[in-house]
């Protein structure tokens, strides 16, 4: 299938040309949309994620250097995280525990490592984990938004049967036990990129009315307000997937949600209703606020 085939099927059928892009392939060599689209979403992010440091006048540099802490604390986690709750599968075929190219990672994985990497790497750095998290939280979910269409790519991480007309054709070898006899489903990974874009959009118009003095957020709140949004769209868009994993009866996706929801709200009361600040990995120094503490750290 050539490109111009892929871009035919794209514009006049809701159906996935193959996980490979056709125009990156060298013999047997290929560059599947998977791997592609997590780059892409890490490159944007830390291109976004230093500019809003440099709008908080806060050193960019480390907003890069962080960026490689939580790729390596969360590409892993994620792949960990899926397998453990697919385990039996992966026990017949242990040779596919890595192929992470395949697809097969869980974004609630990737957050987990991602925040226990940022909070080592705030700790030894001296810098406000709250602050850097506001920097991160419009990228994570661009990110998010981006990546969710190597979902699409490789035909998984969709919902229950659906004849609506956005409907997604799935293969049959792509279907799961009990639906193979239906071919349209819901696009569970199309649902979540938009709600995505929105949260995005609405984490961009907090940071920037506080940028301009319109409102006054306190240090964690861009995060906070991520941790919630975000989770309320997972928490319904989890409930449409007939492949989640599951923890006995429970939705691992839905329960994970609900603890970031309480996990926000908390915060955000903290922050808004007792006004006291968000503990941190770093005590605040007498007469410096955390942003310039932030901006005056590994000057370039």
């Amino acid at each position: 299938m050539n490109f111009l085939s892929s871009l035919l099927i794209l514009a006049f059928q809701f159906t996935s040309p193959g996980p490979e892009i056709p125009f990156l392939r060298w013999g047997s060599f290929s560059i599947r949309w998977y791997g592609f689209l997590i780059a892409s979403a890490v490159l944007i992010g830390v291109t976004l994620s230093q500019y809003l440091a440099r709008q908080r006048q806060v050193n960019p540099e480390l907003v890069s250097d962080l960026a490689i802490w939580m790729v390596i604390g969360a590409i892993p986690l994620a792949r960990l995280y899926y397998v453990a709750f697919q385990w039996q599968e992966y026990a017949q075929h242990p040779d596919q525990i890595i192929a992470i190219w395949r697809g097969g990672i869980a974004i609630h994985g990737a957050i987990i490592g991602g925040l226990i990497a940022a909070l080592i790497f705030c700790r030894l750095q001296r810098v406000s984990f709250w602050l850097m998290a506001d920097l991160v939280a419009p990228a994570l979910i661009l990110g998010q938004a981006i990546g969710r269409w190597g979902n699409f790519f490789n035909s998984e991480a969709f919902g229950r049967p659906t004849d609506l007309p956005w409907k997604l054709y799935i293969p049959p070898n792509h279907r799961p036990p009990g639906y193979q006899s239906f071919e349209y489903f819901h696009p569970t990974f199309l649902y979540e990129s938009l709600w995505n874009l929105m949260v995005f959009t609405i984490l961009m118009v907090l940071f920037f009315r506080d940028r301009s003095g319109k409102m006054r957020l306190q240090t964690g709140t861009i995060f906070l307000v991520y941790l919630v949004a975000y989770s309320c769209g997972r928490f319904w868009i989890e409930g449409l997937r007939t492949d989640s994993l599951m923890l006995g009866s429970l939705r691992v996706a839905q329960v994970v949600s609900l603890v970031e929801i309480a996990i926000g709200m908390t915060g955000l009361a903290w922050l808004y209703l007792w006004h006291r600040p968000l503990p941190d990995v770093v005590p605040p120094q007498k007469g410096e606020n955390s942003a310039d503490a932030a901006s005056s750290n590994k000057q370039p």
